[in-house]
């Protein structure tokens, strides 16, 4: 369906060819004028060549127009049509030297439709053919011969030169138009692109979410099942705190989930802090949490980053340290940052000889869209530590 800038186009299209309509009109109504109200010849030749010039109009109509609105004009027809317009107007210019005002109206039909040398061809018969027959026909004294024939070359020079910018003109528009589709072509393409990259990055944003959140809650309630099943035999009251821990593991992860279609905020800084929601995830994890510098209330981008880093070194820590790992959380507020530390005495590692998986590839690359950056120190047998540093807004100075 054509938009609005299509339908103006096509009106302008349409005018311009109103236009030319009226100016053919006008060249070939006067060029008949002048041809039956000439002194000479005699009436009879003077009809025969105003006869000559009455089917111009229908075939322009039915054939020329149509030609002319092709974008490029059929080649064979317009052949043909050039032809059929010079059968008819040489003859009339011939007989009659007046007929030659409608080279005015046949001229830069040619450069329109037909290429270069056509064009070049047609134009100079039209422009020097009536001359040459008109005097070889009717022997006039030479003086009308040298000035007749002047202003046909003068004729032919001004049409060669204002065809051939008109010409120009056809191709660089042509090459504006093929530059506008290719354009259209790259801008849908990009635009296409851009949707798949869009799709990509949320596919990534939320398989971090879900490996941040219910990945491991799961993994918790499958730790916890394991530790109460060793305990029902020989500490049922340590099992039935275990169950109750995995009641809370369980909701929690339901509202993550929520919060996770919603779209909305993690469930843990839903109406509450920063430092009390990280106060809760070090007890569930049997960690210590040190919260320094001066609390205030922050955007929701470096909270959350900083809430899902810690749930996923804590992960990392239960998963690789060792049970018996001591666990540290610290939490430090500053004028333009937010860090984020968490320690471990467990078995460390080589980070030169590590591969990191999806949990610290997740990590880095949430701190990286938060303007952040991760560091990770660890050694065999001498801990692991890591260390997020978010940029915040500074905090605002009092009245």
């Amino acid at each position: 369906m054509s938009g609005p800038a299509d339908a103006g186009g096509a009106y302008s299209w349409e005018r311009s060819f109103r236009l030319w309509d009226t100016y053919f009109a006008l060249i070939w109504l006067a060029t008949l004028v002048f041809v039956l109200g000439t002194g000479q010849p005699g009436w009879p030749v003077r009809a025969t060549a105003a006869a000559l010039l009455v089917p111009l109009v229908p075939l322009f109509v039915r054939v020329g127009r149509p030609l002319l609105r092709q974008d490029p004009p059929d080649a064979r027809e317009t052949l043909l049509y050039i032809g059929a317009m010079m059968a008819l107007f040489l003859p009339s210019a011939i007989l009659v030297g007046e007929t030659r005002l409608m080279t005015f109206a046949l001229v830069p039909q040619c450069f329109m439709t037909l290429r270069m040398r056509w064009a070049l061809t047609a134009v100079a018969v039209i422009s020097l053919a009536p001359v040459v027959g008109w005097a070889l026909l009717w022997w006039p004294s030479d003086q009308d011969v040298f000035f007749n024939g002047l202003f046909a070359v003068v004729t032919l020079v001004f049409s060669v030169a204002v065809g051939s910018y008109v010409i120009r003109i056809i191709e660089q528009s042509q090459e504006r138009a093929a530059l506008i589709a290719e354009l259209d072509t790259s801008r849908h393409e990009v635009a296409r692109l851009s949707a798949v990259q869009g799709a990509l990055t949320e596919r990534e944003r939320m398989a971090r979410e879900i490996h941040d959140t219910l990945a491991q809650g799961f993994t918790s309630l499958l730790m916890l099942i394991q530790a109460v099943e060793a305990e029902l035999d020989h500490d049922v009251p340590q099992a039935r705190r275990h169950l109750a821990l995995m009641d809370e593991t369980a909701r929690l992860n339901l509202a993550e989930a929520r919060a996770l279609v919603a779209d909305g905020t993690p469930a843990d800084l839903e109406g509450s802090s920063l430092p009390d929601a990280l106060f809760r995830l070090a007890a569930r994890h049997a960690a210590k949490l040190d919260v320094t510098g001066r609390i205030r209330p922050l955007p929701a981008g470096p909270e959350v980053v900083a809430l899902r880093s810690c749930q996923e070194a804590l992960t990392n820590c239960r998963k690789h340290a060792g049970r018996s790992a001591t666990v540290g959380i610290g939490l430090d507020y500053t004028d333009d940052s937010l860090t984020l530390r968490v320690r471990d005495d467990g078995h460390g590692f080589d980070p030169g000889a590590a591969r990191d998986g999806y949990g610290l590839a997740g990590l880095r690359a949430r701190a990286a869209e938060a303007g952040g950056t991760v560091r990770v120190h660890s050694a065999p047998g001498d801990g692991t530590t890591v260390t997020v540093r978010l940029p915040v807004p500074p905090p605002r100075s009092r009245p």
